[in-house]
């Protein structure tokens, strides 16, 4: 029986990994080893590590590690914390692989104990690219450290490929957020009202923003030029969520709550919505405004259109229903009245979304049983392939 460490630091990576956790939870030949870190055991981001044990899932490590500071420096050292009880709790579960998601830094924090402590990798979602925040660079760097690969698209596999990893350990899944759109029972309109305590009984926007880390694009001013043309559409109601704990993102967090104040019988924050109420929210949504992944790789085969907003996202693919814009309110004003009008006409029934359909756990759990976990990584020059 393989020991399979899953690894998750935020609500977002673990409402994608939910399936594949299910999955190895109910394999008779996986034991699964569930490492948890992060924004999910701070009280400040929801303590979303309750969710995790209410949906039926023992935790295996807890692991603290995300210091109360907004700046780069209190981003490192929370990093250096995370390395140091990353290290401990490998140590005691002695996983045969580790599962990592995506380019978040606790992630990498992660990734580098392992591969230090001769744990190989699995890598989900490699290959892609944002150019606006430094994860663009750490989700290469988590490649790197990685044995296994599964990435999003054919394009994404194809990268992972040009970074020097072997073509026979980089196989092309799908998104695995979409298997959701299989597997998942979603609410209905009046069972999220009565769920949020908040009435969605006309057209509403979900806004996620999160701080831009690498270009300069000041998170307050962006997220005011949000709400200043929200204002301008009286009659649209809205779910506001939490940004990420990167650096700056708490500074939005006061004008998320002191908006939403000021809106009492429009606007509704909810830290964390969860996996399913999230997605729910999304099937009903009239628009997805922000700069979160999800956008662009989940909420298109919703059908619901996508205002993503500034350089965050900028680099990665994306389906016809997702509107880019500057963080300026002109910007944003001209993306909504284009995303409403998309929404109204029904103009997004044939959107194809490039990320799947829907099946990537079952195609990671093959990965992960047929994978010699004993290889030694060689780089894979482009090269080597024309002779």
């Amino acid at each position: 029986m393989k020991k399979v460490a899953v690894f998750t630091g935020t609500r977002a990576e673990y409402g994608l990994l939910y399936w594949l956790l299910k999955d190895i939870q109910g394999a008779d030949d996986l034991e699964l080893k569930l490492l948890v870190s992060g924004s999910h055991l701070s009280p400040e981001f929801g303590h979303t590590a309750d969710q995790i044990e209410a949906d039926g899932f023992e935790i295996s490590e807890k692991i603290e590690m995300l210091l109360s500071s907004d700046s780069a420096v209190g981003t490192v050292k929370s990093l250096g914390l995370g390395i140091i009880g990353y290290a401990d709790a490998l140590e005691r579960q002695q996983p045969d692989i580790l599962v990592v998601l995506g380019d978040r830094y606790e992630a990498l924090g992660v990734t580098q104990a392992a591969m230090l402590m001769r744990v190989p990798v699995l890598h989900i979602h490699g290959g892609e690219i944002t150019e606006g925040a430094y994860d663009d660079a750490i989700r290469h760097a988590i490649s790197k450290l990685s044995l296994l690969h599964a990435t999003s698209t054919e394009s994404y596999r194809k990268r992972v490929i040009q970074l020097g990893e072997a073509p026979e350990r980089v196989i092309n899944v799908g998104a695995i957020g979409l298997d959701h759109l299989k597997r998942s029972e979603f609410m209905s309109r009046q069972e999220l009202s009565e769920s949020l305590k908040f009435s969605l009984d006309g057209d509403f926007a979900i806004v996620t923003y999160h701080p831009v880390t690498l270009a300069n694009e000041p998170a307050e001013k962006a997220f005011e030029n949000i709400t200043r043309v929200l204002d301008t559409y009286p009659w649209l109601k809205v779910i506001i969520t939490y940004p990420n704990a990167d650096e700056g993102g708490r500074k939005i967090i006061p004008l998320i709550e002191a908006y939403a104040a000021k809106h009492k019988e429009r606007v509704i924050v909810v830290p964390s919505l969860g996996q399913r109420r999230y997605l729910s929210a999304v099937k009903h949504a009239t628009v997805v405004i922000g700069n979160s992944s999800s956008g662009i790789i989940e909420v298109p085969s919703f059908k619901v259109p996508t205002i993503n907003i500034g350089t965050r996202q900028f680099g990665r693919l994306a389906a016809e229903s997702v509107v880019n814009c500057s963080p300026s309110e002109v910007g944003i004003r001209k993306a909504l009245e284009q995303t409403i009008d998309m929404f109204k006409s029904n103009a997004l029934s044939s959107v194809v979304n490039p990320y799947g359909k829907g099946n990537a756990s079952e195609k990671i759990l093959n990965l992960i049983r047929k994978a010699d976990l004993t290889t030694i990584k060689t780089f894979h020059d482009l090269d080597s392939e024309q002779g």
